[in-house]
């Protein structure tokens, strides 16, 4: 039994110690906002965050999240920063096909609550990691730079 405080409440998850967070949040809580994409951590559509910080759910055994805090996608419209976020990508019509944007948006509410005001540097270096096969990356970079402004 691995137990760790998901969107701000206690959970436990009865799976072995090496299932991968993804899973455990999709299969045993049923959290399908979190996607699979590459599963070995290079695409970005698994994005979560274990204590504020943009991980990688696919290649993150629960054993490593025991005892800590992991917010999902699901918790964004309750958090000022991810409204924000969540609010800057409807407006730039940042989604097409939409499969890796839950793990996009996690990325970058994790850049913000880092940096008020982001550069482009900033912003790519954050971004780096998530693959958007339809190529919003302009959109993604204008969204966040609408989202700090937003916040600010």
């Amino acid at each position: 039994m691995v137990r760790f405080e998901l969107n701000g409440k206690a959970v436990s998850v009865d799976a072995d110690p090496s299932t991968p967070l993804l899973w455990a949040l999709r299969d045993n809580l049923n959290l399908t906002g979190t996607k699979f994409g590459c599963g070995m951590a290079l695409c970005g559509a698994c994005t979560v965050h274990l204590n504020g910080d943009a991980i990688r759910s696919c290649t993150t055994p629960i054993s490593a999240v025991a005892n800590q805090k992991i917010t999902t996608i699901e918790a964004q419209s309750t958090d000022r920063i991810g409204r924000a976020v969540t609010d800057a990508w409807v407006k730039h019509d940042v989604a097409q096909c939409g499969y890796c944007q839950s793990g996009q948006i996690m990325s970058a509410v994790s850049l913000l609550k880092g940096k008020k005001n982001p550069s482009d540097t900033d912003i790519d270096a954050a971004m780096a990691g998530n693959v958007c096969r339809c190529g919003t990356y302009t959109r993604v970079r204008e969204a966040i730079k609408d989202a700090a402004k937003a916040i600010a």
